[in-house]
């Protein structure tokens, strides 16, 4: 286990190199007694000094939801992280390519809420009844930790990403709200172009055998902290394809079906 004092020095680590788009060597590399409690509390510590900064929490995301991504990371759940306001991006939108160190989209579906869920013992139905509507989403992915390191070439740990606030940059909502009983989640899903190419695709089900199952994980997660999800939040479920790198010049075209589509530029 790491000291408060190491936790909060690593958390001004991850902030500057969001600042600076120098990223840092793998935490679990330079701290081998790193944990997973020292990974989340890293992120909450890194998640004050952006509220001290005046950006305000305005959801969650879900991450590592998929089987084949949980064995690669050598774990057996997924993990979280917080979304800020400065994270939402408008469907249609030129985004700043500079902004980012290493970007690359996935495609989900976002949860609104309408009410509060509190664990233990949250389940997917009572999920549905909470949620106000859902809505396709893609999150942009980013990575202030190495995803390799720049000596061995080892790929970071889970203790790396999740400190790193489960790897997020930023949320595009668009498409079609849909109450929650409108639609069958697990066979909802998208095609996603990179330049005209399909470049992903995949279905719901992918994550954890319905998307609102990763919420219901959350909740109960956040239960033992005394958190909770909030009426209003976002909740990213998770995502159902692989992520797909962004640069300059890029023209990505989510495109969900019935339930409408996401598009947006990296300039």
């Amino acid at each position: 286990m790491l000291n408060t004092k190491l936790r909060r020095q690593l958390a001004r680590e991850l902030n500057d190199s969001e600042r600076s788009g120098q990223q840092v060597e793998h935490f679990s590399k330079r701290y081998p007694a790193m944990e997973i409690a020292d990974s989340y509390a890293i992120q909450r510590e890194w998640i004050k000094i952006k509220v001290a900064e005046g950006r305000k929490p305005i959801g969650h995301k879900i991450g590592l939801t998929s089987r084949a991504m949980q064995l690669a990371s050598q774990i057996t759940e997924p993990d979280y992280g917080t979304l800020l306001d400065d994270m939402l991006l408008r469907d249609g939108a030129d985004i700043l390519t500079s902004r980012f160190i290493v970007p690359r989209f996935e495609v989900e579906f976002a949860f609104i809420l309408a009410r509060p869920l509190k664990g233990p013992g949250v389940t997917l139905f009572d999920v549905l009844n909470a949620t106000d509507y859902v809505v396709p989403a893609l999150e942009l992915i980013d990575a202030r930790i190495e995803n390799f390191d720049r000596v061995t070439k080892a790929p970071r740990k889970v203790l790396d990403t999740i400190a790193d606030n489960a790897a997020n940059g930023a949320i595009v909502l668009g498409g079609r709200p849909m109450k929650a009983d409108a639609v069958d989640w697990r066979w909802a899903g998208a095609l996603l172009f990179k330049n005209g190419v399909i470049e992903e695709s995949g279905l719901g089900a992918a994550v954890l055998n319905h998307p609102g199952n990763g919420v219901a994980w959350l909740a109960n997660k956040l239960a033992p902290h005394g958190e909770h999800l909030g009426a209003g939040e976002i909740v990213l479920g998770g995502s159902f394809t692989r992520p797909v790198p962004c640069a300059v010049g890029d023209v990505f075209h989510a495109d969900y079906g019935p339930l409408g589509s996401i598009s947006v530029r990296f300039v």
